[in-house]
């Protein structure tokens, strides 16, 4: 029986990791990779359990981008309908109101990086490679990269990082912000396990309204003081604010998994 193209495990409580399957590809994403993911992702955002995500690839390597060959010959309406599929995946991503972090160990180009943007953090390695292949096939940059990739590293480093070509390793991703960790090329999933488990211990419904304001940020203050208001009024109601603050009382680690302090 053949693999699945995208593997899902559970590697610590409450965190939930999928690796693409095609090491015979790079790991490159085409239409079933997408679905897979798409499918995976529909599953564990419902089920109420999975605190945190990671994504990544198989054999040390996150992903060679997009599949090249699959996108060759098509007409303008199988065009906007793999453009359609991208987006369905891309929205799951970005809308997640759980901590999501991705994995960037050997390669990580085009749409793959698309992919990582879309999430929280990054998990690079030391001679790890971003690539940014998009304008030497004639192709503009796609998976939302003119959106995310200026809101980690600025417009003018975005402008140059998809105009040159030029591949961008470990140390210098976390330099510009492109990754927020940096990790030996061996320790690299490790790495992303444990941030996603230390992210999987924040509290639930604070971190995704957190989340949702900054990935939508208000058009003014006035705007962002209603949201805030709404916000906060839930949470204050809530029963992780009775957990913080019985830990906060009690000088104790707060378990916004368990809350024994909403219990008394």
């Amino acid at each position: 029986m053949a693999q699945p193209v995208v593997l899902l495990d559970h590697p610590a409580p409450h965190v939930a990791r999928l690796r693409i399957n095609r090491p015979d590809k790079r790991n490159a994403i085409d239409y079933d990779v997408r679905q897979g993911f798409i499918d995976h992702l529909q599953a564990l955002l419902a089920d109420g359990r999975t605190r945190a995500l990671v994504f990544g690839g198989v054999e040390g390597v996150f992903s060679a981008g997009g599949d090249v060959p699959s996108m060759v010959g098509l007409s303008e309406a199988q065009a906007r309908e793999r453009m359609r599929h991208i987006h369905v995946l891309c929205r799951l991503v970005a809308q997640a109101r759980i901590p999501v972090v991705s994995a960037m160990e050997g390669v990580t180009a085009g749409a793959a990086v698309g992919l990582a943007l879309l999430g929280d953090r990054i998990v690079i390695g030391r001679n790890a490679r971003v690539l940014f292949p998009f304008l030497k096939l004639g192709l503009a940059p796609d998976w939302g990269q003119l959106l995310t990739l200026p809101r980690r590293v600025g417009l003018p480093a975005a402008h140059r990082l998809l105009s040159d070509g030029r591949p961008v390793l470990g140390e210098e991703a976390l330099r510009i912000g492109l990754a927020d960790a940096l990790a030996e090329d061996a320790e690299v999933m490790a790495t992303a396990v444990r941030v996603a488990s230390e992210l999987a211990l924040l509290p639930a419904e604070a971190f995704g309204r957190m989340k949702d304001r900054l990935h939508h940020p208000s058009a003014s203050l006035e705007e962002e003081l209603a949201r805030e208001e709404t916000d906060q009024a839930a949470c204050l109601l809530g029963e992780d604010f009775l957990e913080g603050f019985d830990a906060f009382r009690r000088k104790r680690t707060a378990d916004f998994i368990e809350r024994p302090g909403a219990r008394k």
